[in-house]
C-alpha cells in the first residue's frame, strides 16, 4: 500500500484526536447507551438508538484515524535543510502576478488541507505547480478558474 504523506503537525492533531475518541468520547457513549438501557424496552427507545449511532460514528472515526497514520509517511520539513526548493511541508510565499497579491501557502496531506488557513494539499493544482520551483521562478497553475502567474519570493522549513 502506498504511503501518504503528512505532516508532523497534522499527524500530532490526528493523535490528540484519536486519544480524545477512545479515552473520553468512547467511555461517554458506553455509559449513556447503559444508562438508556435502564430505560427498558429497546426498540422504541429514542436515546438508545441515539447513543448506538454515535457509537458507531466514533468507532468509524477511530478506524479510519488509526488508518491513515498507519500508512503515514510523517515528514518533518524542520529536520531537512533548506536548498530553497518547494517541497512538501514547505512554507510558501508567493507573489500572485496578475493582481500583485502575496500569498503564503503551507503544503500539507490531503487531510491537513485548509484553503481558509492557506493550507493547501499537496494534490491541489497550487501545490503541484509550485513543488520543485524555487525561490525567484515563476510558475503557471491551471486552476479551474484560469491559469494564474505565481512568483516564488520565499521558501521556509518551518
Amino acid at each position: 500500500m502506498n504511503k501518504i504523506p503528512m505532516t508532523l503537525r497534522g499527524a500530532e492533531k490526528l493523535y490528540q484526536e484519536l486519544y480524545k475518541l477512545k479515552n473520553v468520547k468512547r467511555p461517554l457513549i458506553i455509559a449513556s447507551i447503559a444508562k438508556a438501557r435502564e430505560h427498558g424496552d429497546l426498540k422504541e427507545n429514542s436515546e438508545y438508538h441515539a447513543a448506538r449511532e454515535e457509537q458507531g460514528f466514533c468507532e468509524g472515526r477511530i478506524k479510519d484515524i488509526e488508518n491513515k497514520l498507519s500508512n503515514a509517511q510523517i515528514i518533518d520539513v524542520t529536520k531537512i535543510s533548506n536548498n530553497g526548493k518547494v517541497i512538501f511541508g514547505a512554507t510558501v510565499t508567493v507573489l500572485k502576478l496578475n493582481t500583485h497579491e502575496k500569498i503564503t501557502y503551507c503544503i500539507v496531506g490531503e487531510d491537513e488541507a485548509n484553503f481558509k488557513k492557506n493550507l493547501i494539499s499537496i494534490t491541489s493544482p497550487i501545490a503541484r505547480g509550485l513543488i520543485g520551483k524555487a525561490v525567484e521562478d515563476t510558475t503557471i497553475v491551471k486552476t479551474p478558474s484560469g491559469d494564474i502567474k505565481y512568483e516564488i519570493l520565499k521558501v521556509e522549513y518551518i
